[in-house]
């Protein structure tokens, strides 16, 4: 998109019918979900979370564009609502990349357009993307992931603390952390004799000040991304508007970002799926976006391996591959964290689910990112799960078989989150050397070969 038709967009915010937050979640998202849930008869079934139905994909995709030229997007920083045409929302559909080149050099690496049941491995972008992590072991936490063979494309946490002074936004400890945490990432990728992969960063980001500090060609560079995220339910804001109008000079690659809540203003799986897709429609023309991530949230179980997050991360990765083919990197945020068997069963399961349906992986956001217990060890299963799923051919029918095995062994700790929450990185890992203590190595020799036996040829 060129500069003048994104401006011209973003003066909508400026012009656009006024309504209120209560207005527009109420009328404009609940309502209008609502009506069409009804009129399409959408409905889910919890033990098929990788379906089969080319009807439910079709319908689902045509309904969520029908929603989004309805609705637009609402901006919370103006009041006002951008409206879309039609027209535009299919150029938008039209223009979606199909491959993009990140990284660069000996390191640079493609993503693309994955297809259902694609026999092309996905791209591992691992890291432990946005969980707050203090200074003080953040470096080995990032080396730990970056060390890892499998891995394509780096992230990692935010910091949370600066030289021992707590982060906060639009503040200098922002700039400074973000900056730091550019710094981080660099010397571990030099480290490990990979400087050029690329890279999703600026995570330590709170405000659109911090992405905008760390964008240098030593720092965040051009063959690199950052998050211009869209929040609940299609609302956008100012600040993120700036962070997309910054790649139009600059070059960054933008990562669109819709967190749709499962049972929230949207309803069940159905209508938070097609609330989602007409998210990242719409991130097409705000996000101008050049890929997307897709992180549903489980109003009551948060993780990504909630049965109502697989079923939506399955059905919109299949609906985008057969109607628009378009690249999309599915978050792995579990409920578990480092040192506990269920964080393996919960990332085999959702890394199954998406690697089936069309996506691209990444993750780990271990105990759902709300602490730092996550380990480099995870994100290797989680390559490894992913290209044992291509490399045997499964199909969706015998994906979904062996996911309902694992959720036999995982669903339990919606109940008691607490009591599966992990251990900190520097508790699971050796610090001097930066590998996985013996304990946790050993459980997770023991769940590859307890997937074994279910069917994956890992």
């Amino acid at each position: 998109m060129d500069t003048k038709k994104f401006l011209e967009i973003c003066s909508r915010s400026n012009n656009g019918p006024t309504v209120s937050k209560e207005e527009w979640d109420l009328d404009y998202v609940i309502g209008e979900v609502r009506e069409l849930v009804d009129e399409y008869g959408f409905s889910w079934d919890k033990n098929v979370l990788v379906p089969t139905d080319e009807k439910l994909l079709d319908q689902i995709f045509e309904a969520a564009e029908r929603l989004i030229c309805k609705t637009g997007v609402f901006n919370i920083t103006t009041g006002r609502i951008i409206k879309f045409t039609s027209d535009e929302i299919e150029e938008g559909l039209r223009q979606m990349k199909t491959e993009l080149v990140m990284g660069e050099g000996k390191d640079a690496v493609t993503l693309y357009a994955r297809k259902i049941e694609d026999k092309r491995d996905p791209v591992i972008w691992a890291g432990n993307p946005g969980c707050p992590t203090p200074e003080e072991f953040f470096y080995e936490n990032v080396l730990s992931t970056a060390k890892e063979p499998i891995v394509d494309l780096l992230t990692c946490g935010s910091l949370v603390d600066v030289d021992g002074f707590r982060v906060e936004g639009n503040h200098p400890t922002e700039v400074l952390a973000t900056c730091r945490e550019l710094k981080y990432l660099h010397k571990a990728l030099r480290e490990v004799g990979r400087p050029g992969m690329g890279m999703l960063a600026a995570e330590s980001a709170v405000t659109e000040l911090g992405d905008l500090a760390a964008a240098s060609s030593n720092m965040l560079r051009p063959c690199d991304a950052h998050l211009v995220a869209m929040f609940n339910e299609l609302i956008i804001d100012n600040g993120n508007l700036t962070r997309a109008a910054y790649s139009l000079e600059y070059g960054m690659k933008n990562a669109s970002l819709a967190c749709t809540m499962v049972g929230g203003l949207a309803g069940d799986a159905p209508g938070a799926t097609m609330v989602m897709i007409a998210s990242m429609m719409a991130a097409n023309l705000v996000c101008l976006a050049d890929y997307h991530l897709c992180h549903p949230i489980h109003i009551r179980d948060v993780a990504t391996t909630a049965r109502g997050c697989l079923w939506l991360q399955s059905v919109l990765c299949q609906a985008f591959a057969k109607n628009a083919p378009a690249i999309i990197v599915c978050d792995l945020w579990p409920k578990s964290g480092a040192m506990t068997k269920e964080i393996l069963y919960e990332v085999a399961a959702n890394a199954i689910v998406v690697t089936v349906s069309g996506g691209h992986l990444e993750g780990v956001g271990s105990a759902d990112g709300r602490v730092p217990n996550g380990t480099g060890l995870e994100a290797r299963f989680m390559g490894e799960v992913g290209k044992a799923v291509t490399r045997q051919g499964m199909t969706r029918e015998e994906a979904n078989n062996i996911v309902l095995k694992l959720l036999e062994k995982y669903e339990h700790v919606f109940s008691e989150p607490e009591k599966y929450i992990g251990k900190r990185f520097d508790e699971a890992y050796d610090m001097a050397t930066v590998t996985p203590l013996k304990e946790w190595e050993k459980m997770y020799l023991e769940v590859k070969d307890e997937l074994r036996s279910m069917g994956l040829h890992i």
